[in-house]
Protein backbone atom coordinates (compact mmCIF):
# COMPACT_ATOMS: atom_id res chain seq x y z
CA UNK A 1 0.00 0.00 0.00
CA UNK A 2 1.44 3.34 -1.02
CA UNK A 3 1.58 6.23 1.44
CA UNK A 4 -0.45 9.27 0.33
CA UNK A 5 0.81 11.66 2.98
CA UNK A 6 4.33 11.72 4.10
CA UNK A 7 5.51 13.29 7.34
CA UNK A 8 6.46 16.54 5.69
CA UNK A 9 3.07 16.82 3.92
CA UNK A 10 1.17 16.14 7.14
CA UNK A 11 3.23 18.76 8.93
CA UNK A 12 2.43 21.37 6.25
CA UNK A 13 -1.25 20.34 6.28
CA UNK A 14 -1.45 20.72 10.06
CA UNK A 15 0.03 24.21 9.76
CA UNK A 16 -2.58 25.06 7.15
CA UNK A 17 -5.36 23.74 9.41
CA UNK A 18 -4.03 25.81 12.31
CA UNK A 19 -3.91 28.93 10.11
CA UNK A 20 -7.45 28.21 8.88
CA UNK A 21 -8.70 27.77 12.45
CA UNK A 22 -7.01 31.00 13.52
CA UNK A 23 -8.53 32.77 10.49
CA UNK A 24 -12.00 31.41 11.34
CA UNK A 25 -11.62 32.47 14.99
CA UNK A 26 -10.43 35.96 13.92
CA UNK A 27 -13.34 36.24 11.45
CA UNK A 28 -15.84 35.18 14.14
CA UNK A 29 -14.30 37.67 16.58
CA UNK A 30 -14.44 40.41 13.94
CA UNK A 31 -18.10 39.65 13.13
CA UNK A 32 -18.96 39.48 16.84
CA UNK A 33 -17.02 42.67 17.53
CA UNK A 34 -18.68 44.45 14.62
CA UNK A 35 -22.09 43.32 15.81
CA UNK A 36 -21.35 44.46 19.40
CA UNK A 37 -20.04 47.81 18.14
CA UNK A 38 -23.10 48.27 15.91
CA UNK A 39 -25.45 47.49 18.81
CA UNK A 40 -23.51 49.84 21.10
CA UNK A 41 -23.69 52.63 18.52
CA UNK A 42 -27.42 51.99 18.09
CA UNK A 43 -28.01 52.12 21.87
CA UNK A 44 -25.85 55.24 22.19
CA UNK A 45 -27.69 56.88 19.31
CA UNK A 46 -31.09 56.04 20.84
CA UNK A 47 -29.94 57.35 24.23
CA UNK A 48 -28.64 60.53 22.59
CA UNK A 49 -31.93 61.01 20.74
CA UNK A 50 -33.81 60.57 24.05
CA UNK A 51 -31.55 63.12 25.75
CA UNK A 52 -31.99 65.55 22.84
CA UNK A 53 -35.78 65.06 22.96
CA UNK A 54 -35.82 65.58 26.74
CA UNK A 55 -33.69 68.72 26.35
CA UNK A 56 -36.06 70.01 23.66
CA UNK A 57 -39.06 69.26 25.88
CA UNK A 58 -37.42 71.10 28.80
CA UNK A 59 -36.60 74.02 26.50
CA UNK A 60 -40.17 74.13 25.14
CA UNK A 61 -41.50 73.98 28.70
CA UNK A 62 -39.19 76.82 29.76
CA UNK A 63 -40.31 78.89 26.76
CA UNK A 64 -43.98 78.26 27.56
CA UNK A 65 -43.39 79.19 31.19
CA UNK A 66 -41.53 82.34 30.13
CA UNK A 67 -44.33 83.32 27.74
CA UNK A 68 -46.91 82.63 30.44
CA UNK A 69 -44.98 84.78 32.92
CA UNK A 70 -44.66 87.59 30.37
CA UNK A 71 -48.39 87.35 29.62
CA UNK A 72 -49.24 87.25 33.33
CA UNK A 73 -46.95 90.22 33.92
CA UNK A 74 -48.68 92.16 31.13
CA UNK A 75 -52.12 91.30 32.53
CA UNK A 76 -51.02 92.25 36.06
CA UNK A 77 -49.56 95.56 34.80
CA UNK A 78 -52.81 96.29 32.94
CA UNK A 79 -54.86 95.53 36.06
CA UNK A 80 -52.66 97.80 38.15
CA UNK A 81 -52.82 100.57 35.54
CA UNK A 82 -56.61 100.31 35.45
CA UNK A 83 -56.80 100.51 39.24
CA UNK A 84 -58.34 97.08 39.76
CA UNK A 85 -55.78 96.21 42.43
CA UNK A 86 -56.09 99.50 44.31
CA UNK A 87 -59.38 98.76 45.99
CA UNK A 88 -62.47 100.90 45.76
CA UNK A 89 -61.92 104.64 45.75
CA UNK A 90 -65.46 105.88 45.92
CA UNK A 91 -64.56 109.55 45.98
CA UNK A 92 -62.69 109.13 42.68
CA UNK A 93 -65.73 107.41 41.17
CA UNK A 94 -67.97 110.28 42.32
CA UNK A 95 -65.58 112.78 40.74
CA UNK A 96 -65.45 110.76 37.52
CA UNK A 97 -69.25 110.56 37.29
CA UNK A 98 -69.56 114.33 37.85
CA UNK A 99 -66.92 115.06 35.19
CA UNK A 100 -68.73 112.84 32.67
CA UNK A 101 -72.06 114.43 33.57
CA UNK A 102 -70.64 117.84 32.76
CA UNK A 103 -68.93 116.66 29.56
CA UNK A 104 -72.11 115.10 28.13
CA UNK A 105 -74.41 117.86 29.47
CA UNK A 106 -76.85 115.63 31.31
CA UNK A 107 -79.90 117.35 32.76
CA UNK A 108 -80.18 115.08 35.76
CA UNK A 109 -78.15 112.27 37.25
CA UNK A 110 -78.84 110.13 40.29
CA UNK A 111 -76.67 107.20 41.23
CA UNK A 112 -76.34 104.66 43.99
CA UNK A 113 -73.28 102.55 44.82
CA UNK A 114 -74.12 99.36 46.69
CA UNK A 115 -71.77 97.88 49.32
CA UNK A 116 -68.87 95.81 48.01
CA UNK A 117 -69.34 92.04 47.95
CA UNK A 118 -67.53 88.96 46.63
CA UNK A 119 -68.39 88.56 42.97
CA UNK A 120 -69.33 85.02 41.91
CA UNK A 121 -67.53 83.95 38.74
CA UNK A 122 -68.74 81.67 35.98
CA UNK A 123 -68.54 77.93 36.71
CA UNK A 124 -67.56 78.66 40.32
CA UNK A 125 -64.09 79.66 39.16
CA UNK A 126 -61.76 81.19 41.76
CA UNK A 127 -58.27 82.65 41.78
CA UNK A 128 -55.65 81.57 44.27
CA UNK A 129 -53.98 84.97 44.70
CA UNK A 130 -56.86 87.47 44.57
CA UNK A 131 -60.53 87.84 45.48
CA UNK A 132 -62.82 89.34 42.85
CA UNK A 133 -65.12 91.93 44.39
CA UNK A 134 -68.00 93.87 42.90
CA UNK A 135 -70.21 96.82 43.78
CA UNK A 136 -73.45 97.37 41.92
CA UNK A 137 -73.72 100.91 40.53
CA UNK A 138 -77.21 102.09 39.54
CA UNK A 139 -77.62 105.19 37.40
CA UNK A 140 -80.70 107.19 36.49
CA UNK A 141 -80.13 110.04 34.09
CA UNK A 142 -81.91 112.43 31.78
CA UNK A 143 -80.39 113.83 28.60
CA UNK A 144 -81.36 115.96 25.66
CA UNK A 145 -80.56 113.17 23.17
CA UNK A 146 -80.10 109.40 23.33
CA UNK A 147 -76.58 109.89 21.99
CA UNK A 148 -75.59 111.92 25.06
CA UNK A 149 -76.90 109.23 27.40
CA UNK A 150 -75.19 106.44 25.46
CA UNK A 151 -71.93 108.38 25.31
CA UNK A 152 -72.02 108.95 29.07
CA UNK A 153 -72.57 105.25 29.86
CA UNK A 154 -69.98 104.18 27.29
CA UNK A 155 -67.37 106.59 28.65
CA UNK A 156 -67.93 105.33 32.18
CA UNK A 157 -67.73 101.68 31.10
CA UNK A 158 -64.51 102.27 29.14
CA UNK A 159 -62.68 104.55 31.54
CA UNK A 160 -59.05 103.44 31.90
CA UNK A 161 -59.28 103.73 35.69
CA UNK A 162 -61.41 100.87 36.93
CA UNK A 163 -63.60 98.26 35.31
CA UNK A 164 -67.31 98.99 34.93
CA UNK A 165 -69.05 96.48 32.66
CA UNK A 166 -72.65 97.48 31.89
CA UNK A 167 -75.13 94.89 33.13
CA UNK A 168 -78.34 96.44 31.79
CA UNK A 169 -79.69 99.72 30.42
CA UNK A 170 -83.27 100.76 29.68
CA UNK A 171 -84.18 103.93 27.80
CA UNK A 172 -87.52 105.68 27.51
CA UNK A 173 -88.61 108.79 25.69
CA UNK A 174 -89.93 111.73 27.65
CA UNK A 175 -92.73 114.04 26.60
CA UNK A 176 -90.71 117.22 26.22
CA UNK A 177 -92.58 120.47 25.57
CA UNK A 178 -89.50 122.20 24.12
CA UNK A 179 -86.17 121.40 22.51
CA UNK A 180 -84.37 122.58 25.64
CA UNK A 181 -85.92 119.93 27.88
CA UNK A 182 -84.62 116.37 28.27
CA UNK A 183 -86.03 113.98 25.69
CA UNK A 184 -84.69 110.68 27.06
CA UNK A 185 -84.37 109.00 30.42
CA UNK A 186 -82.08 106.03 31.06
CA UNK A 187 -81.71 103.62 33.94
CA UNK A 188 -78.54 101.55 33.92
CA UNK A 189 -76.78 99.16 36.22
CA UNK A 190 -73.06 98.50 36.13
CA UNK A 191 -70.72 96.28 38.09
CA UNK A 192 -67.73 98.06 39.61
CA UNK A 193 -65.13 95.29 39.72
CA UNK A 194 -61.95 95.38 41.79
CA UNK A 195 -59.42 92.76 42.86
CA UNK A 196 -58.12 92.31 46.37
CA UNK A 197 -55.06 90.29 47.27
CA UNK A 198 -55.95 87.33 49.45
CA UNK A 199 -54.81 87.62 53.02
CA UNK A 200 -52.11 85.15 53.95
CA UNK A 201 -53.15 83.48 57.17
Amino acid sequence: MSQIWNTEGRSELQGAWVRLAVAVVVAVLMVGGSHWYFEKERRDSAAMQRRVQEARSRLDGARRERDSLVESSDVFRTLVDRGLLQGERRLELVELVNQLRSRYQLYALDYDIAPQRPLPLANGQAYSAVDVLGSRVKLKLRALHEGDALAFVGALAQTPQGFYPVDACTFRRLDATSDLQPHVEAECSLEWITLQEKKRG
